[in-house]
């Protein structure tokens, strides 16, 4: 169950990432929300997590997913730039949480 709370979290920092890109352009209550709530979640699973897993390892797979998830979908959603080296290193980033889960 822990690791489904990593998981969770990491989509809730996505979401607030996500949250604070819009609302940095258009402050309204539905993107304040949005970025205020996914953080707001993303700490509560993250710590709901820590029953099962331990903390340096669900942190750093919080903090790898959820980097590699918000560069991903800002390239996406908000065009940011696409290059070999972002993605390559993306893809390193991956490697290293799955490195972790496996060995943890």
């Amino acid at each position: 169950m822990g690791w489904f709370f990593v998981l969770l979290a990491s989509a809730c920092e996505i979401g607030g990432t996500i949250g604070l890109n819009m609302f940095s352009k258009k402050k309204q209550i539905t993107t304040g929300i949005l970025f205020v709530g996914g953080f707001a979640l993303s700490f509560l699973f993250l710590y709901a997590s820590f029953s099962s897993v331990q903390v340096s390892v669900a942190y750093t797979v919080w903090i790898g997913l959820g980097t590699a998830g918000s560069v991903l979908f800002n390239m996406i959603l908000f065009k940011e730039p696409k290059n070999m080296i972002r993605i390559l290193s993306l893809l390193l980033i991956v490697i290293g949480v799955v490195g972790l889960k496996l060995f943890a």
